[in-house]
């Protein structure tokens, strides 16, 4: 794997519009039983305009968008060898029902050690009005081939 492509920072994905109905699936599949994910009206006495995504729900868009950079030849990263190391999110905002999101990745570190590839970038999430609304940070490691 290419190590200077640390700090790199890809174009913007295409744009993504947030359903309802994909929000109300990404609930159910990971038990987010809270009724704003769900009930239009709870949400909006809660502040929101619609139905709120679990935090978790910037994955759908986050881990597309980084195919980019994990798919891109000149990197180099075995991706037959890969195991995801590490998530997390830093929401600002939750995703809701009719926001209209881009992804921007940025490679975060690439280095080696003890010939393992380790890859560690971000997603920040954008509105149409260009607010930062969540940032994924995801690790993986190409295990290192052995003899």
């Amino acid at each position: 794997m290419d190590t200077s492509f640390a700090g790199r920072v890809y174009p913007p994905s295409q744009p993504y519009e947030v359903g309802r109905e994909k929000i109300r699936e990404f609930a159910d599949a990971v038990g987010a039983a809270h009724p704003a994910h769900r009930d239009p009206a709870v949400a909006r006495a809660l502040g929101y305009p619609d139905v709120i995504a679990p935090t978790t729900f910037a994955i759908i868009v986050t881990t597309s968008a980084a195919d980019v950079v994990v798919y891109d030849p000149l990197l180099g990263l075995d991706y037959t060898r890969v195991v995801h190391r590490d998530q997390r999110f830093v929401q600002r905002r939750p995703l809701h029902a009719g926001d209209v999101v881009t992804v921007t990745v940025t490679v975060e570190s690439a280095r080696i050690v003890a010939g393992n590839a380790l890859l560690s970038t971000r997603g920040d999430v954008y509105g149409a009005d260009g607010e930062l609304i969540t940032s994924a940070y995801a690790s993986l490691v190409s295990r290192a081939v052995q003899l």
